[in-house]
């Protein structure tokens, strides 16, 4: 008896959500870490490195350059705030953006294989993003620290996750960007991958 044709995506992501259980953590890390990493520096490198999103984040480094922590922790908090909020005018202005439209496309694009994608500037804080965070300030996590923070041509892979919304099985890639025009180290960008994917 064959399987109805509207079952096999279901019955393949089974397929893989177990073969991802069964298998120990670091061999599912290590048999994905040559394909995110080729990614990291192959489409997500040309897509990070657009102009609309390098123009997004220089212009947010001119403002955020002189926030000191008390001033990062407010937006932050403004943010979270906001999220389950009627009146978001933060989240809003961030998601409306010129930068944050083009990350959209980009993952419309990608036809699922980025769950989301967000950039950061030189502080850790969200420049623009395809779907909305839970926070503002990425600055003390693994994705801005081991990325922006260990400099240019750096790639960090986070763990892979099951995402509780999509049932998907993705890691975050993360790589510092730099400026083409300067060769400066601007801020850093995070790709959501879904591992099914590649």
């Amino acid at each position: 008896m064959s399987t109805p044709v509207m079952m096999r995506p279901t019955l393949a992501a089974l397929a893989f959500a177990t073969l991802l259980s069964v298998s120990a953590a670091p061999q599912a890390q290590d048999e994905f870490t040559a394909p995110l990493t080729a990614l990291a520096a192959s489409d997500i490198a040309a897509f990070a490195t657009d102009p609309v999103l390098i123009d997004a984040i220089n212009a947010q480094n001119a403002m955020s350059s002189s926030y000191d922590q008390a001033k990062i922790d407010e937006l932050d908090a403004q943010w979270r705030a906001e999220v389950g909020a009627a009146s978001k005018p933060l989240i809003d202005a961030t998601l409306a953006n010129a930068a944050s439209q083009y990350l959209v496309g980009v993952q419309e694009e990608s036809l699922g294989k980025y769950t989301e994608i967000f950039a950061m500037d030189a502080k850790g804080l969200n420049v623009a993003q395809s779907t909305l965070t839970s926070d503002y300030w990425q600055g003390d996590e693994d994705k801005f620290t081991a990325s922006y923070g260990a400099g240019a041509g750096s790639v960090h892979i986070g763990e892979i996750e099951q995402d509780e919304s999509t049932q998907a099985f993705q890691s975050q890639v993360s790589i510092p960007i730099s400026d083409p025009a300067t060769g400066e180290l601007i801020g850093a960008i995070t790709v959501g991958v879904d591992v099914s994917m590649l």
